[in-house]
């Protein structure tokens, strides 16, 4: 079977998945979405994915307009996350458990205790959460203000 056929992040590029506030942006080399909702229907706010469209497992398989985009729109969505109250955000890449490269984007709002900087805020149990319409709405924000920063 074709890995681009059971891919976690294939499969939502493709529309298969529903993902809270649905695409924030895509164009031919990326897709932008928020993270995925916890069981009990509440989630970090802020969690964006950066992605390639095109499936592959690591930043080295990236053609440049690939990385160049990629990069250019993390630094977007880390702006439109400052304007919606994050200090700063962290961007990770990791990529063991889904073999599809995906830019993680992370706020850091003024209240999170250092240990829980980066990706550890996911550890954080008293940290903020959001239900699946404040993420959405919190989406088309985000959304709106990439789509402003690529049409300048």
């Amino acid at each position: 079977m074709n890995p681009e056929e059971t891919c976690f992040v294939c499969r939502k590029h493709r529309g298969e998945l529903e993902m809270p506030g649905g695409v924030v942006y895509e164009d031919d080399f990326v897709y932008v979405s928020h993270g995925t909702m916890k069981p009990d229907g509440l989630t970090y706010p802020g969690i964006f994915f950066v992605e390639p469209k095109r499936h592959v497992p690591t930043m080295a398989e990236l053609t440049r307009p690939e990385s160049e985009r990629i990069g250019w729109l993390a630094s977007v969505v880390a702006r439109a996350l400052v304007r919606e109250g994050a200090e700063r955000s962290y961007l990770e890449v990791l990529g063991h458990h889904v073999p599809h490269l995906h830019v993680w984007i992370v706020p850091r709002y003024s209240n999170t205790p250092a240990k829980y900087f980066g990706i550890r805020v996911l550890e954080w149990e008293s940290g903020p959460r959001k239900s699946w319409q404040e993420i959405a709405e919190l989406c088309g924000r985000v959304s709106s203000y990439v789509r402003n920063e690529v049409a300048a």
